[in-house]
């Protein structure tokens, strides 16, 4: 996700992003233990992207 799109998100949808990444994260750890990730660097792009959103999240409370 690029910053100009997280800006876009509203706040529950920033909340659902969230959620779906985190699903994502814990399915990519059970791949990478068990050999079938094609591609390593999604697991730190999917927290980089959960801390993202989570950044969003603070600047739209305050």
């Amino acid at each position: 996700m690029k910053k100009s799109e997280i800006k876009k998100l509203s706040k529950d949808q920033a909340l659902k992003d969230i959620d779906k990444l985190k699903k994502d994260l814990f399915n990519f750890r059970f791949q990478k233990i068990n050999g079938q990730i094609k591609s390593p660097a999604k697991i730190s792009e999917t927290k980089r992207n959960i801390a993202r959103l989570k950044t969003l999240m603070v600047r739209k409370d305050a």
